[in-house]
């Protein structure tokens, strides 16, 4: 489960992801509750969300180009400082009692703006760790890092909002950029294993990416369906916000509650993907089917408790689907590809959040946040079951149901097969 963590240069990159990855999810719990304090509006949280994933849907691509140019280390410290700055200046606005709703907008749309080079460049530097042979493993502890960063980071900024206020936890977030900073420092680039840089001066290398991807179904399928997924089943900053507020009236307290109990399923999810030697991309849909189901039987759940309960489900099979797609999109692809395949990865999985974010967050306040929460899950769901079948055309397979006794009832069979069979029946 933690072999990626003999590798040397990947603890140190490990260790400084979860301090900043804590005070990320300090400053995004903490952005989104005073968004709300401010407006009083669910749709104006979504708005936050949207200016943060904005970026990443208009220049996610050139961001993969990038990162495919330079040395992805040298990247990483340009980024982190970059980081660092947008969550010291939200803290001087809000200590200083300055704060607008506009001053975390331009904080929040930074931010994306950095995550654009940021995001493939750390997802392909993982490569560059721990070698092909660890890299699924490595990208589950990401994952599962991540994921303890985000039940660690609600909690305390909960307890730094309500004892000091919010412009500390925005310091902190700021603050904990350093720790990502010094693990690099302290790397021996000797041990890395760099991939080939793309030339500076080529051209086409964006087109050439998009041109690689179309030609491999396993890689633009698991990305069709991540983008449907961040578009619409991961709208949770706005669901969860406005559950805690308008409808089990728990105030911030629960929205920290709700927030790191999912983050509890999870981190789970993430270690049990770390366990697993393949990605298999029927796994991906069939998990992916499931997450969207669950969602929709969730939206309707009356009592606080029952629906916290179910939050540990919904983060462990939500985070199946995003490593099982990341993972298996990562392996599928050629070393001096991967950052510009990565780039499209994450921009349509972050990038749909400017769409989906507002628009979950009008159908919140125009019609409950039940209805907004099983809508997400509905789309999800159907999106799953169309993946699923087209991933089974590409393969040359067929979905066989067959309801006798002794007999597998429901299974995928290879069309050859199937013909193979036909006279014997």
């Amino acid at each position: 489960m933690f072999s990626s963590l003999k590798i040397r240069n990947y603890r140190l990159f490990a260790a400084g992801a979860v301090v900043s990855n804590t005070g990320t999810w300090m400053a995004r719990i903490t952005q989104d509750w005073l968004v709300l304090s401010l407006t009083g509006s669910s749709a104006a949280v979504g708005v936050t969300t949207a200016m943060q994933f904005l970026p990443m849907l208009l220049f996610g691509l050139y961001g993969g180009v990038i990162a495919d140019r330079f040395a992805k280390r040298n990247l990483l410290f340009v980024t982190q400082g970059a980081m660092g700055l947008g969550g010291l200046f939200l803290a001087a606005m809000t200590l200083s009692g300055h704060v607008e709703v506009w001053h975390v907008y331009v904080t929040a749309f930074f931010t994306g703006l950095v995550t654009v080079v940021d995001n493939p460049t750390r997802q392909s530097f993982v490569s560059e760790l721990v070698g092909p042979d660890q890299l699924r493993n490595a990208v589950s502890l990401n994952s599962a890092n991540f994921q303890s960063a985000r039940l660690v980071g609600p909690a305390v900024a909960g307890v730094v909002t309500a004892a000091v206020g919010p412009g500390w936890a925005f310091l902190a977030n700021g603050l904990s950029f350093v720790a990502p900073i010094v693990g690099l420092a302290l790397m021996r680039t000797r041990e890395l294993t760099h991939s080939p840089l793309a030339p500076r001066g080529g051209k086409g290398q964006l087109r050439e990416g998009l041109n690689y991807v179309s030609r491999h179904p396993e890689l633009i399928w698991p990305i069709v369906l991540i983008g449907f997924i961040g578009t619409f089943g991961f709208n949770f900053p706005i669901w969860l916000s406005a559950y805690a507020d308008d409808v089990f009236r728990g105030g911030s307290g629960m929205y920290a509650a709700f927030t790191t109990l999912m983050a509890a399923g999870s981190l789970i999810g993430a270690l049990l993907a770390a366990r697993r030697r393949s990605s298999r991309l029927r796994m991906l849909a069939g998990a992916a089917g499931l997450f969207g189901v669950l969602l929709v039987a969730v939206a309707a759940v009356p009592n606080a408790y029952v629906f916290a309960a179910l939050l540990v489900p919904v983060g462990a099979i939500g985070l199946t689907v995003n490593v099982t797609a990341n993972s298996s999109v990562q392996m599928a692809t050629d070393p001096e590809m991967r950052g510009r395949v990565m780039s499209l990865f994450m921009m349509v999985f972050v990038g749909g959040t400017p769409l989906g974010g507002p628009l979950f967050g009008w159908l919140a306040d125009a019609y409950g946040v039940r209805v907004s929460f099983a809508v997400g899950g509905l789309v999800v769901a159907v999106a799953a079951l169309g993946v699923g079948l087209a991933l089974a055309r590409a393969a040359n397979l067929r979905l066989k149901v067959d309801l006798r006794r002794g007999r597998t009832h429901v299974e995928f069979v290879a069309r050859e097969r199937e013909r193979e069979l036909a006279p014997a029946a």
